[in-house]
């Protein structure tokens, strides 16, 4: 399948609010390239004794409202493009959710299931070294991403305090609750986009016992299930990278996990029909959550959706082809800038108490991650309706650019 180039998709995204808005020409030039691109070459030692060099990058895309924010990708498909449209999604995202953040990204090109943890500890902490001089609490702060995890960002924060000589907590979010880290961090995700279709649902006139499939079983797709269920409503597909399961009287989320953790795979939970990952997009459920990977909806399947809501917990799971497609099929489409940023907006509450050496309980931190969920989506559904738009994702988009631009006038950039 022919790659699809993610930079140029964020600046068809752009230029397509850009044009509803009525966006200045010179405004819309400058909101297409980014602050600085920092790409380094990484030395590192291996075990064997023998030294490998890695490519490392960092996006910093737009700094108008605040610190550059945004995660580092390990893997072995990271390039340039994708760096870049992830910092400025990034950049969109955290406007959207009202965080005082700008937008940045990064990632090393390697496969970090090849490395041994001593060789992942000095690959991590030699890219902070490179790095720490553009980086800082109140400059760019780094988070985990795609096969990173909370002791790589310690082992970070670690390497960044040593280089500055004081602790500094709050230069890097998503880390272990040892070092700093936030109470309810791992969940935020999943239940920031629970919240998020709750009040879709609400403005909608919600059916009873509506269905609900899910790709993807990882950390974001299953807190999503064990939320949906609570919130009552009837979880009949999950999928994993191994395959999916279906079952229209529904399935118990927490016994399914369960048996995940038994057998390695969700593929033959009693009960259920096996379904590949995607076929389970084509199910007949009232509600779909893409959880996984981008690109899994496009235009030759985008006709094939029986769901009404299409709820976008991956980073674009939506090809830009199927958009026009779904919404001519009067399909909502949440999308990920706005449901999936619970976890950027846990991160913000991570270091403001990293600042402040205050720390909340997890029902704080949810009670407080659930106010800024429900003021997005009313942000982005009442600007939709402004603009008199048929997508959600437009109306996110010119609700996020307005709030950059707004910054960048009052700081005369």
């Amino acid at each position: 399948m022919l790659k699809i180039n993610p930079f140029k998709t964020a600046m068809e995204q752009l230029s397509h609010a850009a044009e509803k808005m009525k966006l200045a020409p010179e405004i819309l030039s400058q909101l297409k390239k980014p602050d600085r691109i920092l790409h380094v070459s990484i030395p590192v030692r291996m075990d064997d004794g023998a030294k490998k060099v890695f490519d490392g990058f960092r996006v910093q895309y737009n700094n108008a409202r605040g610190p550059y924010k945004g995660g580092l990708r390990f893997h072995p498909q990271v390039d340039m493009d994708e760096v870049k449209a992830l910092a400025f999604w990034m950049s969109i995202k955290n406007a959207v959710v009202g965080v005082p953040y700008g937008g940045g990204k990064g990632g090393i090109i390697v496969d970090p299931k090849q490395l041994s943890k001593g060789e992942l500890e000095r690959l991590s902490r030699k890219f902070i070294d490179l790095i720490y001089k553009n980086i800082g609490e109140y400059v760019d702060v780094p988070a985990p991403d795609v096969n990173t995890t909370p002791e790589i960002m310690a082992w970070m924060v670690d390497e960044y305090s040593q280089l500055v000589g004081k602790f500094t907590p709050a230069v890097i979010t998503g880390k272990p609750l040892s070092m700093g880290g936030s109470q309810g961090r791992e969940e935020a995700t999943g239940f920031g986009g629970m919240v998020v279709l709750r009040e879709i649902l609400k403005r909608r006139g919600r059916k009873k016992s509506q269905s609900i499939a899910i790709q993807g079983f990882g950390n974001v797709g299953h807190f999503f299930a064990l939320f949906a269920q609570k919130a009552g409503l009837k979880v009949v597909g999950l999928s994993d990278s191994k395959g999916g399961i279906y079952s229209p009287k529904g399935m118990d989320v927490k016994k399914v996990m369960e048996w995940k953790k038994q057998m390695g795979q969700l593929k033959g939970y009693p009960g259920t029909a096996e379904v590949t990952n995607e076929k389970l997009l084509e199910l007949p459920v009232d509600i779909l959550v893409p959880a996984a990977l981008e690109n899994q909806i496009h235009a030759r399947n985008a006709k094939k959706i029986k769901a009404s809501i299409i709820v976008e917990m991956a980073n674009g799971p939506t090809a830009a082809e199927a958009d026009p497609i779904l919404n001519r099929r009067g399909i909502t489409v949440v999308p990920d800038v706005l449901a999936n940023s619970g976890g950027v907006a846990t991160s913000y509450l991570e270091w403001t108490q990293n600042l402040s050496g205050y720390y909340w309980s997890k029902e704080e931190v949810l009670k407080k991650l659930e106010k800024y969920m429900i003021d997005a989506t009313a942000a982005v559904v009442n600007t939709s309706e402004e603009y008199k738009l048929k997508d959600l994702r437009t109306g996110a988009f010119i609700l996020a650019v307005s709030r950059i631009m707004e910054a960048m006038k009052a700081r005369g950039l």
